[in-house]
């Protein structure tokens, strides 16, 4: 194909596109969840929104986040349409755009750790998942998350006709591969999300309607028509293979280096445990849980150092419980020598452990612990839930986290391993 056809059938692809509400799956709603998961925020968040489209994103996080946007895309009709919808919204002075490439992304408009959230729903893909999380972590300042939405499998066993059509596009993966693939580039994974189908309605019921009132005698619509029935029918028919996945990824800490405990860690680790406490039982209980094997989980054990090869800083541990009959997982004991504490080893430790128990594949994590500390990793009291403990504590300080929200969260009284005593 020619450089002229492929311009022919892009701006045929565009103007099918144009006017509509969306420019992949999505929803306000899946954009609200994705940025619950970043956390607390600055007061005016400086955000990064590439791929932009028309905006819809973008409209939401100046108006409900009050976020200052730069808004990246190649296409300047949708920078137009954006730039318009955010004037009648009164947004016109939180909103710039910016017409570049976001495979490069140089110059004044694009300096390092200038970003608290670089954003991409749908957009990733245009340079794959593995460069954008590689390329577009430089622009994110200290403390700062990348949100990113990628086409996933959703079944072990993906249809010859499901792979033939997405590999012509991307190389896809399920959806702990994409966070395996954001661990390895440095990144801790706060959230992952599988988008409801709703918000596949949201793009293609508009998308399917334009379809069938375009104008084919357009020059190079006949093959966007063609290219997006095609996709209207893979959905229609395979649906229950792929969907849309976001991510809400933070770049490591680099001040500290994390892995799993190995047995050469042994003594070291009761000495970190023995050191943040006042009492010697959870030292104690880190040993007996390791002797556990019902309790024991090989990887989930983890230790902060102070670089590559320095000495142990902090631990996190968690372990096998169930809440009635399901399982979960217990987050104890975290602890941090007393010398590094307040200086972001916990933090990290309980990151990677948190990582770990997702691409493993856990979808559940409970903690006894300060309801002022452990929120900030995504803890919610566990009541909400109906999850409770065996036994009386203030209702704020029992917490969960649910790291698949595909997965249906269990109800009951929590059992810890006997370890615990209780």
């Amino acid at each position: 194909m020619s450089d002229n056809d492929h311009a022919v059938r892009t701006e045929a692809f565009f103007s099918l596109h144009h006017g509509l509400p969306r420019q992949c799956p999505g929803s306000d709603a899946t954009t609200r969840r994705l940025l619950e998961l970043t956390g607390p925020s600055p007061r005016r968040p400086r955000v990064l929104d590439l791929g932009c489209g028309p905006g819809r994103a973008a409209l939401l996080l100046a108006a409900e986040a009050g976020a200052e946007v730069t808004a990246v895309d190649l296409h300047q009709p949708f920078l137009d349409e954006l730039r318009e919808a955010a004037g009648a919204r009164g947004l016109g002075d939180r909103i710039r755009t910016v017409r570049a490439d976001m495979a490069e992304l140089s110059g004044p408009d694009f300096p390092d750790g200038s970003f608290d959230l670089v954003w991409a729903e749908g957009s990733a893909y245009i340079i794959g998942f593995d460069t954008a999380l590689r390329d577009w972590k430089r622009l994110l300042a200290p403390g700062g998350s990348l949100v990113v939405s990628e086409c996933v499998w959703t079944t072990d066993d993906p249809t010859a006709e499901a792979r033939a059509f997405w590999e012509q596009e991307t190389s896809m993966r399920p959806v702990a591969g994409n966070a395996a693939a954001a661990v390895s580039a440095g990144y801790h994974v706060l959230g992952a999300r599988v988008q409801p189908d709703s918000d596949w309605d949201e793009y293609y019921v508009p998308l399917a309607e334009r379809v069938e009132s375009a104008e084919v005698s357009a020059p190079g619509m006949a093959w966007a028509l063609a290219a997006t029935r095609e996709e209207l029918a893979m959905r229609r028919d395979h649906g229950t293979e792929y969907g849309y996945a976001g991510y809400v990824l933070r770049p490591a800490d680099p001040r500290w280096a994390t892995r799993a405990e190995t047995a050469a860690d042994t003594a070291a680790v009761h000495a970190v445990n023995a050191a943040a406490f006042p009492t010697p039982d959870e030292a104690a209980l880190v040993d007996a849980l390791r002797a556990d094997p019902a309790a024991w989980l090989p990887g989930l054990a983890h230790v902060a150092t102070d670089g590559p090869d320095g000495d142990i800083a902090a631990y996190a541990l968690l372990t096998r419980c169930r809440v009635g009959d399901a399982p979960a997982l217990a987050l104890a004991p975290v602890a941090t020598v007393p010398e590094h504490q307040r200086r972001g080893a916990g933090q990290a430790v309980v990151r990677a452990a948190l990582d770990a128990a997702r691409l493993r594949g856990e979808s559940l994590v409970l903690v006894l612990g300060h309801p002022e500390y452990y929120p900030k990793f995504g803890f919610v009291p566990a009541s909400r839930y109906g999850i409770r403990p065996g036994f009386d504590v203030p209702d704020e300080a029992m917490m969960a986290l649910v790291l698949d929200e595909s997965a249906p969260v269990p109800q009951g009284t929590i059992r810890y391993p006997a370890a615990f005593g209780v």
